[in-house]
C-alpha cells in the first residue's frame, strides 16, 4: 500500500507540493482547501499529467477532511499572505487561526501522522501545531532552514560559478530576516568560504540569504515564493516517508539544546520515519551563538503573544 499524504492549502506553496510528491511518486495526495473547487480541480490537473510525466500515484482534492483519514504526513501550507496596513502581529493571530483548524481536523483524522508546517511566521505556527495536536516534539516540524540553506548555496555557487551541488551551507534561527548562516560550516567541496571570497562578499551574500523571500516578493509584487518553497518541503517528506534520515536545517522543538526552551528554533536535525530522530547541538562560537540568541527572542515575542491569545476566555 502506498503511503499517504496531505497538503492543506490549494494556494501556489501547496500545489507545487502536491505535483512534487506525484513526481517523485512518494505517496497518494489529497489536497485540501477551503475554497470550493480549486482543491478538486487542481488534484484533477495534476492526475491527468501522470500519463504524460509516468507517475502512478492518486491525487484528489476536498474542501473537508473525512478522506484524509489515516495520512502518514500532513504539510500545512495554508495560511494568509502579509498585505498593506497588516502589522506582523495581524498576520500572526490570522494565521495563528488558520493553523490550529487544520491541526485540529487534521490530527482528528490522522492521529498518527507527522505534520510539516510551511506556514509563516513558521516558528510560531510549529508551537502553535504542537499545542493544539498534543503531538509529542518529534512528530511536529517545519521547513524553513532547508529554504534558507537552499537560497544561501545558489548565492555562492553562482558567485564562484560552481557546481550548486558542492556547495555546502548551513543556516540556523527562525525563518527571516534574523536567520543566522554559519559561515565557518560552509564550503564548497571541503574549501572553506573564507578562502574562496572575502569577508565584503561573504556579507553580501549573507544578507541576499536572509532577505531572499523579500527579493522575490519585490519582482512578482502580488505574491511570494513557491517553487523553493514547495522543493524544501518535499526533501523533508521524502526524507521521512523512505526513511532517508537526512540531516537537514529544520525548525525543531527545543527543550534545553542550545540553551532555549519551548521554542522552535531552526537547528540541524536528522528526519526519519519516525520524524525528528535527533537534534544536533552544534558548538557555536561567541558571536554565532549572540547572533542566534536574538533570532530565538524574536520567536519568543510572537509566542508570548499567541499564549496571550489562548489565556482569553472563548467568546
Amino acid at each position: 500500500m502506498r503511503k499517504k499524504v496531505t497538503v492543506i492549502g490549494g494556494g501556489n506553496v501547496g500545489a507545487n507540493c502536491a505535483l512534487r510528491i506525484a513526481e517523485k511518486e512518494l505517496a497518494d495526495v489529497v489536497l485540501v482547501d477551503i475554497v470550493e473547487g480549486v482543491p478538486q480541480g487542481k488534484a484533477l490537473d495534476l492526475l491527468q499529467s501522470g500519463p504524460v510525466q509516468g507517475y502512478e500515484v492518486n491525487l484528489t482534492g476536498a474542501n473537508t477532511y473525512e478522506s484524509t483519514e489515516n495520512s502518514d504526513i500532513v504539510v500545512i501550507t495554508a495560511g494568509l499572505a502579509r498585505k498593506p496596513g497588516m502589522s506582523r502581529d495581524d498576520l500572526l493571530l490570522a494565521n495563528y487561526e488558520v493553523v490550529k483548524s487544520a491541526t485540529e481536523q487534521s490530527v482528528k483524522y490522522s492521529p498518527n501522522a507527522i505534520l510539516v508546517l510551511v506556514t509563516n511566521p513558521l516558528d510560531a505556527m510549529c508551537w502553535t501545531a504542537m499545542q493544539v495536536s498534543g503531538f509529542p516534539r518529534e512528530r511536529v516540524v517545519g521547513m524553513a532552514g532547508v529554504l534558507d540553506t537552499a537560497r544561501f548555496r545558489t548565492f555562492i555557487a553562482h558567485e564562484l560559478n560552481v557546481a550548486m551541488s558542492n556547495v555546502v551551507a548551513m543556516v540556523l534561527g527562525g525563518h527571516g530576516d534574523t536567520m543566522v548562516p554559519i559561515v565557518r560550516l560552509s564550503s564548497v567541496s571541503g574549501i572553506p568560504l573564507t578562502e574562496l571570497m572575502d569577508a565584503e562578499t561573504l556579507e553580501r551574500l549573507v544578507n541576499r540569504a536572509r532577505n531572499g523571500g523579500a527579493e522575490i516578493v519585490k519582482y512578482l509584487k502580488t505574491g511570494s515564493a513557491y517553487y523553493a518553497p514547495s522543493a524544501a518541503a518535499i526533501e523533508m517528506v521524502e526524507s521521512i516517508l523512505l526513511d532517508q534520515k537526512k540531516v537537514l536545517p529544520c525548525a525543531a522543538y527545543l527543550n534545553g539544546e542550545y540553551g532555549y526552551n519551548d521554542l522552535f528554533v531552526g537547528v540541524p536535525v536528522k528526519l526519519g520515519a519516525s520524524g525528528v530522530e535527533k537534534i544536533y547541538e552544534l558548538k557555536l562560537e561567541p558571536e554565532e551563538k549572540a547572533a542566534l540568541d536574538k533570532s530565538a527572542a524574536s520567536v519568543k515575542e510572537l509566542i508570548e503573544i499567541l499564549q496571550k491569545k489562548m489565556a482569553q476566555p472563548v467568546q
